[in-house]
């Protein structure tokens, strides 16, 4: 462009940025032979010339279903607030997607990068080269057990340890648990809120009740068959994902087998499905875009932070049990 018009590229640049300096005459030049060639500005280096991208990466397990779509709502709300773009990767639940998205997000100069787990994640090693570049990271929802890093999460026992003593208060006697993956923060801890709340209540605790699976419906589905088989099937199945209970209702309803006269249900998330099903899935809210938000706000404070003194901190959300007709049994 500078060649077509005989003058330097740093007049150019200045009268592509409308400065003072260039005269009117040649911005008009400039911006007609832009639009003849379809400039386009490429804004990222424009920002990296600066020194700031002003983009923060994310990296979830997936977007299907309502709890990550509204968590990254919460984050987009609060980021572009904040004068940041979002460039979002998916793992698939998958940790070899993940080393490669966490490459990606680099390659691409964010200047943060948010992450919930992918379920078979097992270990940290893939973002200590995160942690070495001083580049921002905030865990959400899923972080791994024992790891000092920034993160917010939901009280996963708590909402685990009402659910369960709802379907106590309900008359539920022989209360069985589809657990997740226990490596993971969410499906450990809510594992020890349904022990706890049977322990409570003086109910004691069978293995056979217990059926441990990845959490999705095809889960739910197998693990209800199971359940069904024993000798003296459950009369109430706490879920620690919704997915995997709507498959257990499924089965449920192939048998003609009540919900939840005969068997009560109670999920976790409130994904948007379970106020559709009939009956009505009881579950636990994970404020979603509250967590969302919240990870941004951490991940600003960080950034904000150029002492380099920044100590990881971890912020809990309260969660709601909503009480839906799958478990009320009076």
């Amino acid at each position: 462009m500078a060649k077509e018009l005989n003058i330097s590229v740093s007049t150019v640049s200045r009268a592509l940025n409308n400065h003072t300096s260039i005269s009117e005459s040649t911005r008009k030049r400039v911006w007609q032979l832009a639009k003849e060639v379809n400039y386009q500005p490429n804004h990222l280096a424009a920002a990296l010339r600066k020194g700031r991208s002003n983009l923060l990466g994310v990296m979830v397990p997936h977007i299907e279903g309502h709890f990550f779509s509204s968590v990254m709502h919460g984050i987009e709300t609060v980021a572009s607030k904040s004068g940041f773009n979002i460039m979002i990767c998916q793992s698939n639940e998958n940790v070899a997607n993940e080393r490669k998205n966490i490459e990606s997000l680099m390659n691409a100069q964010v200047e943060g990068i948010l992450v919930s787990l992918a379920r078979n994640t097992h270990d940290f090693k893939h973002f200590d080269k995160v942690d070495n570049l001083a580049i921002p990271l905030v865990f959400f929802d899923r972080v791994l057990e024992g790891l000092n890093v920034s993160s917010v999460i939901i009280d996963d026992y708590l909402g685990a340890y009402q659910a369960v003593t709802h379907l106590i208060e309900q008359g539920c006697q022989r209360i069985a648990h589809f657990a997740g993956p226990q490596h993971l923060n969410i499906y450990k801890n809510r594992h020890r809120g349904y022990l706890d709340a049977l322990r409570a209540h003086g109910l004691p605790l069978d293995e056979q009740l217990v059926y441990t699976c990845d959490m999705r419906t095809e889960d739910g589905t197998e693990g209800m068959e199971k359940l069904l088989a024993l000798d003296v099937p459950p009369d109430a199945v706490f879920s620690s994902s919704d997915f995997s209970i709507v498959g257990a209702m499924q089965v449920l309803k192939a048998r003609q087998i009540r919900v939840p006269q005969d068997i009560a249900l109670v999920g976790f998330s409130n994904e948007t499905f379970t106020s559709l099903t009939e009956p009505r899935l009881t579950s636990v809210d994970q404020r979603c875009e509250q967590m969302g938000q919240s990870a941004v706000k951490l991940f600003l404070e960080m950034l904000e932070d150029r002492s380099g003194s920044f100590s990881p901190r971890r912020i809990v959300l309260q969660p709601e049990l909503l009480v839906r007709e799958s478990s009320l049994r009076t």
